[in-house]
């Protein structure tokens, strides 16, 4: 099954460039375009001796997502993030090629010519910063991150960490050609010559002269053709005309003409239309694979922006956690200032407060921190040209979906995933009819083992006029006095036919060469499903690991969100026993401590959660129809919904 709609092959090459415009949100058709040749008759002959034009890079950003700005603030909502992706993307525009140099190969395959391959590289969607860490509640400290204050690696984080997936099973190293494949498209040639000879004779009887001078054009045109039984025809049309000095020939001037066929059908290496189709069809099964690829870039892409987007929206919730604990931490030290002026409590105890309250601070500032990193990324993964856009860079971004964790997750066997992921998963369809190609392939290579035994026939037809010679004396015999229509007269009435037919042999008396190459390309092939069978077992482990993930990342979550609401109770009793002097100012400290790392690890684990539901529908195959993705907008780049997250008016 196609999964998006394209041009057949011959209108792609005769499309125009198209500037139709998306509805609702002024986005061009991202679809790479060809020129066809436009203009008169003769513009159009030249046509196939012309490159066609290829539209260049459209490297604008969609005007969506300065509708999603105001006041400097980037309003964001997931839905948006990712119909963002489907048009600015670059992973995705790079992809976007893929099926049109597929059809390059299939037109070249229908040509006659080899295959050039293609490249089935797909790119994830960078890491970034993560999401909150969960500290241990046992920790005694007011952050949640246990690692350095300031990310010193950001670059390796974000960028140069990301993954490419190759989703070949063909190995790097081809199968062999097998046997030539017949040149599909007609070759026409021609050849005119002017010539002058000079000869000395030996005998001045043959010629009537001691030396022999010629002058002569000649024209001559040719035909060739192969078919896909593997005949292949050549046609050669050659006319001359000459003059010579010569007394004894009996036309002076004279023109000869003729015109010949030659057939020749290979019987065993090369016979067969299914093999000399064979690159046809392995083209055709490559615009599939294609199509495959670009799903498959669309659906990693997708993910990718889901959990970037995830992660953003921990970030806040993290910082919002933070500026909590700082107020804590703030209404304790003015609640120790205050008894210390009094006289109350122990200038100790201030200290104390306030060493909580910085900690607090350096807490906040580090999330504050990760979230403006995190937001650099996710505009670079929304937009081309990343942060070259001044209001881009500027903008902060503002995430609207708040992404709830449902009261109960849905029931879903694992037999079930397991079906979806084997039904949905376009790196396994794509790798079953690879699977396919190189068994086509391997049809060639056995046949090149046959010995080259080829059927032959020549037809061809002459005839010769000119000026009857009066040196010459009386003919002998009919003559055929005239010009050079005479000539084409008796060549198309057959007036002086030949025929031959022949058989011509080649056989290789040990053919190691062939024998070898048919060797191993059947171990390729059998190495081809072994990957084939990899790459199954792995999508089964895949579902099988982010369902078990899922579930613990679940249970995770609701003990985190019991372990936060048995904190706060513990810090309004240790406030109240602290109000009446039965406890010390280090045990609210250390109370409020834990609530702040409670709450945050409620707020990672949260976002674990959500991150494990994203790879289990990456992993069945799921996460286009989860998020209404159309591969069709995907391919145009032109999502025609509007946006979700409407910003507020700027007043």
């Amino acid at each position: 099954m196609r999964f998006f709609t394209r041009t057949a092959l011959l209108l792609v090459f005769t499309t125009e460039f198209t500037v139709a415009q998306g509805l609702g949100n002024g986005v061009s058709d991202r679809t790479p375009q060809i020129r066809s040749t436009a203009g008169n008759f003769l513009s159009r002959l030249a046509g196939p001796y012309r490159a066609k034009e290829v539209s260049p890079v459209n490297f604008q950003n969609s005007s969506r997502i300065f509708d999603l700005i105001r006041a400097g603030q980037l309003y964001l909502s997931l839905e948006d993030a990712i119909a963002l992706a489907l048009e600015n993307n670059l992973d995705i525009e790079l992809e976007r090629f893929l099926p049109k140099i597929a059809d390059t190969d299939l037109l070249r395959a229908r040509g006659g010519g080899l295959l050039r391959g293609l490249s089935l590289l797909v790119n994830e969607a960078p890491p970034g910063i993560g999401g909150p860490n969960g500290p241990l509640l046992t920790n005694l400290t007011a952050g949640s991150t246990p690692t350095p204050l300031v990310n010193t690696n950001f670059s390796d984080i974000a960028l140069i960490s990301q993954q490419q997936n190759n989703l070949s099973v063909t190995g790097a190293i081809p199968l062999s050609n097998g046997p030539v494949i017949p040149q599909y498209d007609p070759i026409l040639s021609g050849l005119v010559t002017g010539q002058h000879l000079s000869t000395p004779e030996f005998s001045p009887a043959l010629v009537g002269s001691n030396w022999l001078a010629q002058n002569g054009v000649n024209a001559t045109a040719g035909l060739n053709v192969g078919f896909s039984p593997g005949t292949q025809l050549g046609v050669t049309f050659d006319n001359s005309l000459a003059s010579t000095n010569a007394t004894r020939y009996t036309y002076n001037p004279f023109v000869t003409s003729s015109l010949g066929f030659t057939i020749t059908q290979p019987l065993l290496q090369g016979f067969g239309a299914s093999l000399n189709k064979r690159y046809i069809r392995i083209a055709r099964n490559s615009q599939r694979v294609a199509d495959l690829v670009f799903r498959q870039q669309v659906m990693d892409t997708v993910a990718g922006i889901a959990r970037l987007y995830t992660d953003l929206v921990s970030l806040n919730e993290d910082v919002k956690v933070k500026q909590e604990a700082v107020l804590l931490a703030e209404r304790l030290s003015e609640d120790n200032r205050n008894k210390v002026e009094q006289g109350t409590q122990a200038p100790i105890e201030l200290t104390r407060a306030n060493a909580a309250l910085a900690a607090s601070r350096q807490g906040l500032i580090t999330a504050e921190g990760l979230v403006r990193q995190q937001e650099l990324i996710v505009k670079t993964a929304i937009t081309r040209g990343g942060l070259a856009n001044p209001q881009l860079l500027t903008s902060r971004v503002i995430p609207t979906d708040p992404l709830p964790v449902p009261d109960q997750e849905p029931e879903q066997a694992l037999p079930n995933l397991l079906g979806q992921a084997l039904e949905k998963r376009p790196d396994l369809a794509g790798a079953g009819i690879q699977v396919e190609n190189s068994e086509i392939s391997l049809k060639g290579s056995l046949n090149a083992l046959k010995p080259q035994v080829n059927l032959v026939g020549i037809v061809q037809n002459g005839g010769l006029a000119g000026d009857l010679n009066p040196l010459a004396g009386t003919p002998i015999g009919s003559v055929n006095p005239g010009g050079y229509g005479t000539a084409l007269g008796q060549v198309f009435r057959r007036d002086f036919p030949s025929y031959s037919i022949g058989v011509q042999l080649a056989l290789p008396v040990r053919n190691r060469v062939a024998q070898a190459d048919a060797v191993r390309d059947e171990l390729e092939v059998r190495q081809t499903q072994v990957r084939r069978q990899q790459l199954e077992d792995q999508v089964r482990l895949e579902v099988a690991d982010a369902d078990e993930s899922l579930r613990q990342a679940r249970a995770a979550y609701e003990a985190s969100v019991e372990a936060r609401r048995l904190q706060e109770q513990s810090v309004v009793v240790a406030d109240q026993t602290f109000a009446v002097g039965l406890s010390t100012n280090l045990v609210v400290i250390q109370y409020q401590n834990f609530l702040a790392q409670a709450r945050s690890t409620e707020v990672a684990s949260k976002g674990a959660y959500l991150k494990a539901k994203i790879a289990l529908q990456r992993a069945t195959g799921t996460v286009l129809d989860e998020n209404h993705v159309g591969i069709d907008e995907a391919y145009r780049g032109n999502v025609t919904r509007p946006p979700s997250a409407i910003p507020p008016a700027t007043k």
